[in-house]
Protein backbone atom coordinates (compact mmCIF):
# COMPACT_ATOMS: atom_id res chain seq x y z
CA UNK A 1 0.00 0.00 0.00
CA UNK A 2 1.33 3.48 -0.84
CA UNK A 3 0.55 6.69 0.30
CA UNK A 4 -0.68 9.47 -2.22
CA UNK A 5 -1.16 13.42 -1.50
CA UNK A 6 -2.96 15.60 -3.81
CA UNK A 7 -1.63 19.12 -5.40
CA UNK A 8 -4.79 20.49 -7.19
CA UNK A 9 -8.24 20.19 -6.73
CA UNK A 10 -9.96 20.65 -10.12
CA UNK A 11 -12.03 18.57 -11.89
CA UNK A 12 -9.23 16.47 -13.46
CA UNK A 13 -7.73 15.60 -9.70
CA UNK A 14 -10.67 14.48 -8.60
CA UNK A 15 -12.31 12.71 -11.34
CA UNK A 16 -9.18 10.85 -13.15
CA UNK A 17 -7.67 10.20 -9.75
CA UNK A 18 -9.20 10.77 -6.38
CA UNK A 19 -12.49 9.24 -6.64
CA UNK A 20 -11.86 5.78 -8.54
CA UNK A 21 -8.64 5.22 -5.77
CA UNK A 22 -10.73 5.61 -3.08
CA UNK A 23 -13.82 3.66 -4.92
CA UNK A 24 -11.70 1.20 -7.06
CA UNK A 25 -8.46 0.49 -5.13
CA UNK A 26 -8.81 0.55 -1.40
CA UNK A 27 -6.21 -1.85 -0.78
CA UNK A 28 -3.70 -0.39 -2.95
CA UNK A 29 -4.09 3.04 -2.31
CA UNK A 30 -4.25 5.69 0.52
CA UNK A 31 -4.85 9.20 0.31
CA UNK A 32 -3.62 10.65 3.02
CA UNK A 33 -4.19 14.58 2.25
CA UNK A 34 -4.95 17.64 -0.42
CA UNK A 35 -3.98 21.44 -0.93
CA UNK A 36 -5.34 23.85 -3.24
CA UNK A 37 -4.66 27.33 -3.59
CA UNK A 38 -8.93 27.39 -2.95
CA UNK A 39 -9.28 25.76 0.23
CA UNK A 40 -13.16 25.02 -0.32
CA UNK A 41 -12.27 23.26 -3.94
CA UNK A 42 -10.10 20.87 -1.84
CA UNK A 43 -12.58 20.38 0.84
CA UNK A 44 -15.03 19.48 -2.03
CA UNK A 45 -12.33 16.62 -3.53
CA UNK A 46 -12.25 15.08 0.46
CA UNK A 47 -15.92 14.90 0.61
CA UNK A 48 -16.36 13.18 -2.77
CA UNK A 49 -13.15 10.88 -2.20
CA UNK A 50 -14.48 9.31 0.91
CA UNK A 51 -13.72 12.41 3.18
CA UNK A 52 -11.09 10.15 5.43
CA UNK A 53 -8.40 12.60 4.85
CA UNK A 54 -7.39 16.09 5.50
CA UNK A 55 -7.22 19.34 3.93
CA UNK A 56 -4.00 21.16 4.40
CA UNK A 57 -3.49 24.86 3.46
CA UNK A 58 0.10 24.83 2.93
CA UNK A 59 1.75 22.19 0.88
CA UNK A 60 4.62 22.18 2.75
CA UNK A 61 2.88 21.43 5.81
CA UNK A 62 1.51 18.40 4.13
CA UNK A 63 4.48 16.90 2.70
CA UNK A 64 6.30 17.39 6.75
CA UNK A 65 2.52 15.87 8.23
CA UNK A 66 1.52 13.32 5.72
CA UNK A 67 4.66 12.31 4.47
CA UNK A 68 3.55 10.57 1.11
CA UNK A 69 4.97 8.28 -0.45
CA UNK A 70 4.06 10.05 -3.93
CA UNK A 71 2.30 13.29 -4.59
CA UNK A 72 -0.08 13.70 -7.42
CA UNK A 73 0.20 16.95 -9.36
CA UNK A 74 -2.88 18.31 -10.81
CA UNK A 75 -2.60 22.30 -10.69
CA UNK A 76 -2.28 24.76 -13.19
CA UNK A 77 0.99 23.68 -15.64
CA UNK A 78 2.76 27.18 -14.94
CA UNK A 79 3.30 25.72 -11.17
CA UNK A 80 3.67 22.01 -11.85
CA UNK A 81 7.67 22.89 -11.26
CA UNK A 82 7.47 24.16 -8.42
CA UNK A 83 5.42 21.29 -6.72
CA UNK A 84 7.30 18.75 -8.47
CA UNK A 85 10.38 19.82 -7.55
CA UNK A 86 9.66 20.66 -3.71
CA UNK A 87 8.12 17.06 -3.53
CA UNK A 88 11.13 15.38 -4.96
CA UNK A 89 13.25 16.73 -2.25
CA UNK A 90 10.92 15.94 0.48
CA UNK A 91 11.79 12.49 -0.54
CA UNK A 92 8.53 11.75 -3.25
CA UNK A 93 7.91 10.16 -6.58
CA UNK A 94 5.94 12.13 -8.24
CA UNK A 95 2.81 11.37 -10.84
CA UNK A 96 2.46 14.85 -12.63
CA UNK A 97 -0.28 15.68 -15.50
CA UNK A 98 0.90 16.22 -18.87
CA UNK A 99 2.23 19.06 -19.83
CA UNK A 100 5.08 18.26 -17.17
CA UNK A 101 5.86 22.19 -17.10
CA UNK A 102 5.88 25.61 -19.60
CA UNK A 103 8.98 26.42 -20.56
CA UNK A 104 12.78 25.07 -20.61
CA UNK A 105 13.86 26.69 -17.89
CA UNK A 106 11.32 24.86 -15.32
CA UNK A 107 12.01 21.75 -17.32
CA UNK A 108 15.88 21.63 -16.63
CA UNK A 109 14.82 22.28 -13.30
CA UNK A 110 12.84 19.07 -12.60
CA UNK A 111 15.39 16.64 -14.80
CA UNK A 112 18.19 18.06 -12.56
CA UNK A 113 16.38 17.86 -9.27
CA UNK A 114 14.84 14.27 -10.20
CA UNK A 115 18.69 13.44 -10.89
CA UNK A 116 19.89 14.88 -7.59
CA UNK A 117 17.25 13.18 -5.28
CA UNK A 118 17.23 9.82 -6.92
CA UNK A 119 13.05 9.90 -7.41
CA UNK A 120 11.12 9.58 -9.83
CA UNK A 121 8.64 11.45 -12.08
CA UNK A 122 6.24 9.90 -14.30
CA UNK A 123 4.09 12.46 -16.32
CA UNK A 124 0.48 10.77 -17.36
CA UNK A 125 0.47 10.42 -20.79
CA UNK A 126 -3.00 8.59 -20.97
CA UNK A 127 -3.12 8.67 -24.76
CA UNK A 128 -0.18 5.92 -24.62
CA UNK A 129 -2.94 3.87 -22.60
CA UNK A 130 -5.91 4.31 -25.22
CA UNK A 131 -6.07 0.89 -27.26
CA UNK A 132 -6.77 2.73 -30.88
CA UNK A 133 -3.00 4.02 -30.40
CA UNK A 134 -1.79 1.25 -28.72
CA UNK A 135 -2.77 -0.52 -32.33
CA UNK A 136 -1.46 2.51 -33.92
CA UNK A 137 1.97 1.72 -32.37
CA UNK A 138 2.10 -1.98 -33.17
CA UNK A 139 1.31 -1.22 -36.86
CA UNK A 140 3.91 1.21 -37.23
CA UNK A 141 6.56 -1.23 -35.76
CA UNK A 142 5.63 -4.61 -37.30
CA UNK A 143 7.62 -3.96 -40.80
CA UNK A 144 4.98 -3.76 -43.30
CA UNK A 145 6.13 0.36 -43.44
CA UNK A 146 9.63 -0.21 -44.17
CA UNK A 147 11.82 3.03 -42.97
CA UNK A 148 9.28 5.52 -41.23
CA UNK A 149 10.36 8.51 -43.15
CA UNK A 150 7.07 10.86 -42.90
CA UNK A 151 4.32 11.73 -40.39
CA UNK A 152 1.27 13.44 -41.12
CA UNK A 153 -0.33 14.82 -37.68
CA UNK A 154 -3.64 16.77 -37.87
CA UNK A 155 -5.80 17.41 -35.01
CA UNK A 156 -9.08 18.87 -34.58
CA UNK A 157 -11.04 20.49 -31.38
CA UNK A 158 -14.63 21.25 -31.83
CA UNK A 159 -16.45 24.64 -30.86
CA UNK A 160 -17.45 23.26 -27.36
CA UNK A 161 -14.04 21.59 -26.35
CA UNK A 162 -11.84 23.65 -28.25
CA UNK A 163 -13.52 26.91 -27.04
CA UNK A 164 -13.05 25.72 -23.05
CA UNK A 165 -9.06 26.68 -23.28
CA UNK A 166 -10.28 30.04 -23.67
CA UNK A 167 -12.92 30.36 -21.00
CA UNK A 168 -10.36 28.66 -18.48
CA UNK A 169 -6.63 29.95 -17.16
CA UNK A 170 -5.41 27.82 -20.10
CA UNK A 171 -5.58 31.15 -22.12
CA UNK A 172 -2.45 32.93 -20.87
CA UNK A 173 0.61 31.45 -22.21
CA UNK A 174 2.01 32.36 -19.03
CA UNK A 175 -0.57 30.09 -17.15
CA UNK A 176 -0.40 26.84 -19.84
CA UNK A 177 2.34 27.67 -22.00
CA UNK A 178 -0.41 27.81 -24.95
CA UNK A 179 -1.99 24.65 -26.34
CA UNK A 180 1.22 23.63 -28.08
CA UNK A 181 2.30 22.81 -24.79
CA UNK A 182 -0.64 21.92 -23.03
CA UNK A 183 -2.44 20.21 -25.47
CA UNK A 184 0.01 19.11 -28.50
CA UNK A 185 2.06 17.76 -25.49
CA UNK A 186 0.04 14.37 -25.91
CA UNK A 187 -0.26 14.41 -29.81
CA UNK A 188 3.80 14.81 -29.79
CA UNK A 189 4.56 12.73 -27.50
CA UNK A 190 2.48 9.76 -29.48
CA UNK A 191 4.43 10.79 -32.43
CA UNK A 192 8.01 10.59 -30.33
CA UNK A 193 6.89 7.17 -28.65
CA UNK A 194 5.91 5.33 -31.71
CA UNK A 195 8.94 5.80 -33.74
CA UNK A 196 10.90 5.76 -30.77
CA UNK A 197 12.92 9.31 -31.48
CA UNK A 198 13.86 12.08 -30.83
CA UNK A 199 13.05 15.48 -32.17
CA UNK A 200 15.96 17.52 -33.50
CA UNK A 201 14.33 20.96 -34.98
CA UNK A 202 10.95 22.31 -35.23
CA UNK A 203 9.49 25.41 -37.96
CA UNK A 204 6.50 26.34 -36.38
CA UNK A 205 3.70 29.15 -37.24
CA UNK A 206 0.75 30.20 -35.23
CA UNK A 207 -1.83 32.86 -34.74
CA UNK A 208 -5.09 33.41 -32.86
CA UNK A 209 -7.47 33.94 -35.36
CA UNK A 210 -11.33 32.76 -34.38
CA UNK A 211 -11.19 33.82 -30.03
CA UNK A 212 -9.65 36.24 -28.40
CA UNK A 213 -10.71 40.03 -29.00
CA UNK A 214 -12.08 39.08 -32.64
CA UNK A 215 -16.12 40.07 -31.93
CA UNK A 216 -17.47 43.33 -31.11
CA UNK A 217 -20.55 41.75 -28.55
CA UNK A 218 -18.06 40.12 -25.87
CA UNK A 219 -18.05 40.80 -22.33
CA UNK A 220 -15.94 39.92 -19.28
CA UNK A 221 -17.68 36.53 -18.74
CA UNK A 222 -20.99 34.15 -19.32
CA UNK A 223 -22.58 35.16 -16.13
CA UNK A 224 -23.90 38.07 -16.11
CA UNK A 225 -23.20 38.90 -20.00
CA UNK A 226 -25.20 41.04 -21.93
CA UNK A 227 -24.96 39.06 -24.60
CA UNK A 228 -25.79 35.75 -23.19
CA UNK A 229 -28.92 34.99 -24.89
CA UNK A 230 -27.42 35.06 -28.54
CA UNK A 231 -24.01 33.62 -28.00
CA UNK A 232 -23.30 30.29 -28.64
CA UNK A 233 -20.47 29.79 -26.51
CA UNK A 234 -23.13 31.34 -23.67
CA UNK A 235 -21.50 28.31 -20.23
CA UNK A 236 -23.88 28.85 -17.43
CA UNK A 237 -21.47 28.06 -14.39
CA UNK A 238 -24.46 27.71 -11.93
CA UNK A 239 -26.02 24.45 -12.93
CA UNK A 240 -24.62 20.69 -12.81
CA UNK A 241 -20.97 20.02 -11.61
CA UNK A 242 -19.95 23.50 -12.67
CA UNK A 243 -21.59 24.86 -9.61
CA UNK A 244 -20.11 23.09 -6.71
CA UNK A 245 -16.72 23.02 -8.15
CA UNK A 246 -16.92 26.35 -9.56
CA UNK A 247 -19.31 29.19 -9.03
CA UNK A 248 -18.98 28.16 -5.06
CA UNK A 249 -16.04 28.64 -5.03
CA UNK A 250 -14.95 31.81 -6.60
CA UNK A 251 -15.48 33.82 -3.10
CA UNK A 252 -12.17 32.26 -2.58
CA UNK A 253 -9.99 33.73 -5.27
CA UNK A 254 -11.82 35.14 -7.55
CA UNK A 255 -11.61 32.48 -10.41
CA UNK A 256 -14.07 32.81 -12.96
CA UNK A 257 -14.70 29.38 -14.93
CA UNK A 258 -16.93 31.16 -17.81
CA UNK A 259 -14.49 33.77 -19.24
CA UNK A 260 -15.27 35.21 -22.37
CA UNK A 261 -13.74 33.43 -25.21
CA UNK A 262 -13.50 36.80 -27.24
CA UNK A 263 -11.55 38.54 -24.34
CA UNK A 264 -8.47 41.07 -24.67
CA UNK A 265 -5.94 39.12 -22.26
CA UNK A 266 -6.27 35.86 -24.62
CA UNK A 267 -2.54 35.13 -26.03
CA UNK A 268 -2.68 31.63 -26.61
CA UNK A 269 -2.74 30.68 -30.54
CA UNK A 270 -5.84 28.91 -32.07
CA UNK A 271 -4.92 27.84 -35.60
CA UNK A 272 -0.40 26.54 -35.39
CA UNK A 273 0.96 24.24 -37.90
CA UNK A 274 4.80 22.99 -37.50
CA UNK A 275 7.22 20.85 -39.02
CA UNK A 276 9.62 18.63 -36.99
CA UNK A 277 13.02 16.87 -38.00
CA UNK A 278 13.72 13.94 -35.68
CA UNK A 279 17.42 12.56 -34.93
CA UNK A 280 16.79 9.19 -37.49
CA UNK A 281 15.71 11.54 -40.56
CA UNK A 282 12.28 10.97 -40.61
CA UNK A 283 9.84 14.57 -40.19
CA UNK A 284 6.13 15.08 -38.79
CA UNK A 285 3.80 18.25 -40.58
CA UNK A 286 1.65 18.67 -37.26
CA UNK A 287 -1.66 21.18 -37.42
CA UNK A 288 -4.10 21.97 -34.50
CA UNK A 289 -7.08 23.81 -34.86
CA UNK A 290 -9.49 25.12 -32.09
CA UNK A 291 -12.87 25.68 -33.91
CA UNK A 292 -13.95 22.85 -36.34
CA UNK A 293 -17.45 21.60 -36.69
CA UNK A 294 -16.48 18.25 -35.05
CA UNK A 295 -13.62 16.49 -33.37
CA UNK A 296 -11.07 14.42 -33.50
CA UNK A 297 -7.72 13.49 -35.50
CA UNK A 298 -6.27 11.87 -38.88
CA UNK A 299 -2.33 10.64 -38.84
CA UNK A 300 -0.67 8.80 -41.26
CA UNK A 301 2.81 7.37 -41.00
CA UNK A 302 5.14 6.75 -44.40
CA UNK A 303 7.27 4.80 -44.98
CA UNK A 304 10.11 3.19 -47.57
CA UNK A 305 7.75 0.04 -48.18
CA UNK A 306 3.92 1.24 -47.50
CA UNK A 307 1.33 3.95 -45.44
CA UNK A 308 -0.71 4.01 -42.37
CA UNK A 309 -3.68 5.82 -42.22
CA UNK A 310 -5.76 5.78 -39.44
CA UNK A 311 -8.51 8.57 -38.76
CA UNK A 312 -10.59 9.02 -34.83
CA UNK A 313 -13.26 10.94 -34.81
CA UNK A 314 -15.37 11.83 -31.77
CA UNK A 315 -17.31 14.78 -29.69
CA UNK A 316 -19.72 16.51 -28.74
CA UNK A 317 -20.55 18.77 -32.08
CA UNK A 318 -21.59 17.78 -35.45
CA UNK A 319 -21.87 14.85 -37.45
CA UNK A 320 -20.14 12.12 -35.01
CA UNK A 321 -21.78 13.57 -32.10
CA UNK A 322 -22.06 11.39 -29.52
CA UNK A 323 -20.35 8.48 -31.41
CA UNK A 324 -16.73 6.80 -32.06
CA UNK A 325 -16.04 6.83 -35.70
CA UNK A 326 -12.34 4.91 -36.33
CA UNK A 327 -10.63 3.44 -39.02
CA UNK A 328 -7.28 2.06 -39.77
CA UNK A 329 -5.35 0.32 -42.35
CA UNK A 330 -2.21 -0.09 -44.10
CA UNK A 331 -1.76 0.25 -47.72
CA UNK A 332 1.46 -1.40 -49.25
CA UNK A 333 3.34 -0.70 -52.71
CA UNK A 334 1.76 -3.83 -54.08
CA UNK A 335 -1.47 -2.00 -53.85
CA UNK A 336 -2.85 -4.23 -50.87
CA UNK A 337 -4.58 -2.57 -48.97
CA UNK A 338 -5.11 -4.10 -44.98
CA UNK A 339 -7.96 -2.72 -42.70
CA UNK A 340 -7.01 -3.06 -39.57
CA UNK A 341 -9.85 -4.34 -36.68
CA UNK A 342 -10.12 -2.42 -34.03
CA UNK A 343 -12.80 -2.55 -30.80
CA UNK A 344 -14.58 0.40 -29.92
CA UNK A 345 -13.88 1.35 -26.14
CA UNK A 346 -15.39 3.29 -23.63
CA UNK A 347 -14.22 5.21 -20.69
CA UNK A 348 -12.09 8.58 -20.65
CA UNK A 349 -9.75 9.33 -23.82
CA UNK A 350 -11.03 6.22 -25.50
CA UNK A 351 -10.60 4.09 -22.48
CA UNK A 352 -7.09 5.45 -21.41
CA UNK A 353 -7.90 6.91 -18.21
CA UNK A 354 -8.89 3.78 -16.85
CA UNK A 355 -5.86 1.52 -17.88
CA UNK A 356 -3.40 4.50 -16.74
CA UNK A 357 -4.51 4.60 -13.42
CA UNK A 358 -4.25 0.83 -13.28
CA UNK A 359 -1.24 1.23 -13.95
CA UNK A 360 0.15 3.81 -12.11
CA UNK A 361 -1.35 2.25 -8.92
CA UNK A 362 -0.79 -1.56 -9.40
CA UNK A 363 2.82 -1.07 -10.52
CA UNK A 364 2.43 -2.72 -13.40
CA UNK A 365 5.52 -2.52 -15.93
CA UNK A 366 5.53 -1.93 -19.54
CA UNK A 367 6.53 0.59 -22.07
CA UNK A 368 3.66 2.88 -21.92
CA UNK A 369 4.58 4.68 -18.87
CA UNK A 370 6.11 7.49 -19.44
CA UNK A 371 9.50 9.19 -17.35
CA UNK A 372 10.06 13.05 -16.96
CA UNK A 373 12.68 12.48 -20.24
CA UNK A 374 9.77 11.22 -22.28
CA UNK A 375 7.17 14.39 -20.73
CA UNK A 376 10.80 17.01 -21.67
CA UNK A 377 10.46 15.93 -25.47
CA UNK A 378 6.88 16.18 -26.06
CA UNK A 379 7.10 19.40 -23.88
CA UNK A 380 10.21 20.41 -25.95
CA UNK A 381 8.60 20.54 -29.37
CA UNK A 382 6.11 22.92 -27.90
CA UNK A 383 8.74 24.82 -26.24
CA UNK A 384 10.74 25.18 -29.76
CA UNK A 385 7.47 25.57 -31.61
CA UNK A 386 6.57 28.75 -29.49
CA UNK A 387 10.18 30.23 -29.82
CA UNK A 388 9.97 29.90 -33.44
CA UNK A 389 6.25 31.32 -33.79
CA UNK A 390 7.67 34.34 -31.58
CA UNK A 391 11.58 34.61 -33.60
CA UNK A 392 9.92 33.46 -37.33
CA UNK A 393 12.59 31.20 -37.58
CA UNK A 394 13.48 27.20 -37.01
CA UNK A 395 14.22 26.23 -33.37
CA UNK A 396 16.96 23.41 -32.69
CA UNK A 397 16.14 21.48 -29.43
CA UNK A 398 19.65 21.36 -28.71
CA UNK A 399 19.38 25.26 -28.39
CA UNK A 400 16.79 25.38 -25.56
CA UNK A 401 19.28 23.80 -22.82
CA UNK A 402 16.70 22.05 -21.21
CA UNK A 403 18.65 18.57 -20.93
Amino acid sequence: MRSYAFVGAGNRGTYMYAVPMSRDYPEMATIVGVYDTNARRAALLRSRAGGHFPVYEDFTAMLSEAKPDVVIVTSIDSTHHAYIVQALIAGCDVITEKPLTIDEDKCSLILETERRTGKRVTVTFNLRYMPFMGRLKEMAGEGSLGTITHVHFEWFLDTKHGADYFRRWHRKKANSGGLLVHKSTHHFDIVNWVLADEPIEVHAFGSTRYYGPTQEERGVRCFGCDYAGSCEFHLDIREGNYKELYADCEEEDRYYRDGCVFADEIDIEDTVSLTVRYARGAMMSYSLTAYAPYEGFRIVFTGTKGRLEAEYLNGSTGPYAGQTVQTMRVVGRNNAVTEIPLTDEGGGHGGGDERLLRALLTGAADDRQASSLDGALSCAVGFAANRSIREGKPVRIADLNTF
